[in-house]
């Protein structure tokens, strides 16, 4: 048997429960409607009836964000992305200290997204609380918890990021964009690192750790299975890829494979045979901020509004996307943990293309009709 009080503005419910002959009920408050107390009780009843000891020992949620962290995150992805989960645990232990997860109930939950909000971005805000829901859910997996208190919550954030369809050169910018490129690319090695964002759509990091045996000519293809660190809070030197999907090989142009051809017979290799070796940088690599200066320059000459090379890596996607390209094919491409990921990030350009599906339907079966 249970029973729902309230308890102030909250609820709390008491389940019956008997050990060694003795009376030892099972309690718990901080609910923040009737039906979710009954909900939680009846889990309890449940588990009870099924002999089933419901877990009681009160664990903080920073130390199960950790452990789940541990066991479940760290062997299955780069360093860059652990990063991001620490990031995560570091808002978690700031905020909640040494609250169990068992005590947190949704307003709790908000009050922490409306904290951790305060001078940050979208990108930011959203990709803590992302985290933070898998791991709650694993913790009712557990039966630590009985209520997801991420449910139904609003991430908030004061700082406004950058549009996403700002990101990216639309078809016609792009085209401009790589014919100047390809005018300049035996001036430096910037400009061949430019080029090859461009058409491959590589992250940063892939790029710079690319190395000659990575180029496969007789096929016209890519490997891509390492980084390199190239800034601060990187691994120094080879790194392992973003996840176990961005290990790919992709398919490249011609003019872009005969440019990296040529230029591995005129230059001289390097002790890493790295592709985009710079002996005078911090990282013996061609630095991004290096890199984004050389874009800048190029799109200010086109009168383009300017990105960043991580903006390159849009802009394949989007080409493609204009293009007709599958969404399953771009998100290999990309090397995407799955294809959610891509279909969140171009959004904008799914939308805009899906006018373009609608008048084609209609006109489709117009066609079949006459």
């Amino acid at each position: 048997m249970s029973s729902i009080t309230k308890r102030g503005k909250t609820y709390q419910y008491t389940v019956s429960r008997m050990e060694n002959g003795k009376s030892k009920p099972i309690r718990k408050g901080g609910f923040r409607t009737k039906k979710e107390a009954q909900i939680a009780a009846a889990e309890i009843e449940a588990k009870l009836a099924k002999g089933v000891s419901p877990v009681l020992k009160k664990i903080p949620f920073d130390e199960y964000f950790k452990n789940w962290i541990e066991l479940y995150k760290k062997p299955n992805i780069s360093s860059t992305t652990l990063k991001h989960y620490e990031y995560s645990l570091w808002a978690v232990k700031e905020y909640f200290l040494d609250t169990p997860i068992q005590n947190i109930i949704r307003d709790d939950y908000q009050s922490f997204l409306n904290w951790f909000g305060t001078n940050r971005a979208k990108e930011t805000v959203t990709k803590v609380h992302g985290h933070i829901k898998s791991c709650v859910k694993d913790a009712i997996e557990d039966q630590l918890i009985q209520i997801d208190f991420t449910r139904k919550t609003n991430p908030t954030w004061t700082v406004k990021a950058k549009k996403t369809d700002e990101k990216h050169l639309d078809y016609y910018e792009s085209k401009r964009l790589l014919k100047s490129i390809r005018r300049k690319v035996d001036e430096g090695l910037g400009y061949s690192l430019l080029l090859l964002s461009l058409t491959s759509g590589m992250r940063f990091g892939e790029l710079v750790g690319l190395t000659r045996k990575d180029f496969n000519f007789a096929n016209n293809t890519i490997d891509i299975n390492k980084t390199w660190g190239y800034k601060k809070n990187s691994n120094e030197g080879f790194g392992e890829t973003k996840n176990d999907q961005s290990i790919r090989t992709i398919k490249m142009d011609q003019l872009t494979m005969n440019h990296f051809k040529e230029l591995f017979k005129r230059t001289p290799t390097n002790t890493h045979q790295l592709v985009f070796y710079s002996p005078s940088s911090k990282y013996k690599v061609i630095s991004n901020t290096n890199a984004n200066k050389l874009l800048k320059k190029l799109l200010d000459d086109l009168n383009i509004a300017p990105i960043t090379v991580h903006g390159l890596r849009h802009t394949h996607a989007s080409v493609l996307l204009y293009q007709k390209a599958s969404i399953h094919y771009i998100s290999e491409r990309l090397g995407h943990c799955d294809i959610e990921t891509t279909l969140k990030e171009y959004t904008h350009v799914l939308k805009e293309l899906r006018l373009e599906d609608e008048q084609l339907a209609i006109k489709t079966f117009e066609n079949m009709a006459g």
